[in-house]
């Protein structure tokens, strides 16, 4: 595929007969041959799956008051949490629009590692570059970092196995080390599942992949493609930017108003997302769930009993843990959960109900 970028481990991923496809600018696997969406979800529900989501941008913030710098910036209250603690936030625009949402890791008051969205990653680094002070240095790590996610129930005796620690409270991390090789070790994930994300050197990735599928092979370890870590997301009913989050769908709207410090003095989009909180969105982002065999898709419309347009889905999927199609819709502030609304699908009105995610219970954290 011409122009993509590709992961360290795009040579495990053809040796596996990984489906491959472009996303965010690079080459990733959505399934894996012989395995599939259904059976990759599954393994992570029940025993333990493997992503390679290296793909993911990396941007290091270094220097006096970094910390101070990156808290005033993005959406989210980096004094809320200590050094060794990583926290869910967003960038957004001056409209209060999210430019991409993001994981800051807190090293110090002089150094904060931020993981953008592939796709992201060059903005998120271009407007904190052209924002830093004197003294403070953005540098883009796109390629510094692979990262593997572990995550299922098995988790923690996989990680374990290779010697890294698993004891962290949820979102705490530590540098530890692997064969002599520094890892971050971070109780992290985007499936609902007690996970890890493993943040090796970009040239060590592919021997820590080969080493978890080794230790993981008593423990019915799979390999899992983007495919099944959105079926994943869906069910914990997270967003994904670019459906759920965008520049014209708000923290206020989209439901993600814990993931900003308001009462912080400054942020970007913070006078516009005040506003719009004490106004009140006009749409809202919700869950729904197919009483048919329908499912719900991106971009399909959604209607009230009457007939009356109330909202459009956002992301859609069929669930493999609930045998039934799920979705996120943006909807009227006036439907509740509860009611019934009808999605077209393929021209048909097809009914389904209103509710608040998560589809499925997470494990506990």
């Amino acid at each position: 595929m011409a122009d993509l970028r590709r992961s360290p481990l795009y040579g495990r991923h053809v040796d596996l007969g990984a489906k491959l496809a472009g996303f965010g600018g690079w080459e990733m696997p959505i399934e894996y041959a012989g395995r599939g969406v259904l059976a990759e979800h599954q393994a992570v529900r029940g025993a333990v799956g493997i992503f390679d989501v290296s793909h993911l941008g990396k941007a290091e913030v270094a220097g006096a008051g970094a910390a101070d710098f990156v808290n005033a910036c993005l959406s989210n209250d980096l004094g809320r949490i200590s050094p060794g603690q990583a926290q869910y936030t967003l960038c957004c625009d001056e409209a209060g629009g999210v430019v991409d949402d993001l994981i800051a890791y807190l090293f110090s008051a002089e150094r904060v590692l931020l993981v953008p969205n592939a796709a992201n990653n060059a903005e998120v680094v271009a407007r904190l570059a052209a924002a830093a002070p004197a003294g403070v240095s953005v540098t883009d790590r796109h390629t510094g970092f692979g990262v593997l996610a572990v995550q299922g129930p098995a988790a923690p005796a996989l990680v374990a196995a290779l010697g890294l620690p698993t004891d962290g409270a949820y979102m705490r991390f530590v540098e530890a080390e692997w064969k002599g090789h520094p890892v971050i070790v971070c109780r992290s994930g985007y499936t609902g599942e007690r996970g890890y994300e493993l943040l090796p050197r970009w040239d060590d990735t592919p021997e820590l992949w080969d080493a978890l599928f080794a230790a993981g092979e008593a423990l019915g370890v799979s390999p899992v493609g983007l495919g099944a870590r959105d079926t994943l997301r869906t069910e914990m009913g997270y967003p994904l930017h670019g459906q759920d989050l965008s520049r014209e769908i708000t923290p206020v709207q989209a439901r993600s108003g814990w993931a900003v410090g308001w009462d912080k003095e400054q942020f970007w989009g913070r006078e516009a997302l005040l506003a719009e909180r004490a106004a009140g969105a006009a749409r809202l982002l919700r869950g729904l769930t197919s009483t048919s065999r329908a499912i719900p898709r991106p971009h399909m419309a959604v209607t009230a009993s009457s007939g009356e347009p109330v909202g459009e889905v956002t992301s859609g999927t069929f669930s493999p843990t609930l045998r039934q199609g799920i979705g996120l819709a943006l909807l009227d502030r006036g439907v509740s959960a509860g009611d019934t609304v009808h999605v077209d699908v393929r021209g048909r009105p097809s009914p389904m109900t209103v509710v608040r995610p998560p589809f499925v219970p997470s494990s506990p954290k």
